[in-house]
């Protein structure tokens, strides 16, 4: 089954969750705010999709220190990741080994081809 991460108040993320709704493609969603994203499945996630995970353009992300925006090594950005959830990147959708993050019709379509 998929999975939908993300921010439940999100723009992006709707439109995902939207999109998937229309498409009818069974999926969980999950709000990590609500539900924390454990460590090990940010470091699966940071394997597939690299910085790719880490949203730079957040305000989250312009509020952290100095020290705290030049973590450069997995571990490190795993570590903020888990500590600040809306310091990633989203929508994350994970369809079995597939893990792929924001939105789009296109990608969409080939992530949930059968």
């Amino acid at each position: 089954m998929i999975k939908l991460y993300g921010i439940k108040n999100c723009d992006t993320v709707r439109k995902a969750r939207k999109w998937l709704e229309q498409q009818g493609i069974e999926h969980s969603f999950t709000d990590y705010r609500d539900d924390p994203v454990s460590k090990s499945e940010l470091e699966s996630w940071y394997d597939v999709v690299g910085d790719k995970l880490l949203n730079k353009r957040s305000t989250s992300w312009k509020q952290l220190s100095e020290a705290e925006r030049s973590a450069s090594d997995k571990p490190d950005i795993v570590a903020l990741l888990a500590q600040h959830p809306t310091l990633i990147k989203r929508p994350v959708l994970v369809n079995g080994n597939t893990v792929h993050v924001g939105f789009a019709d296109k990608d969409y379509q080939q992530l949930t081809a059968n």
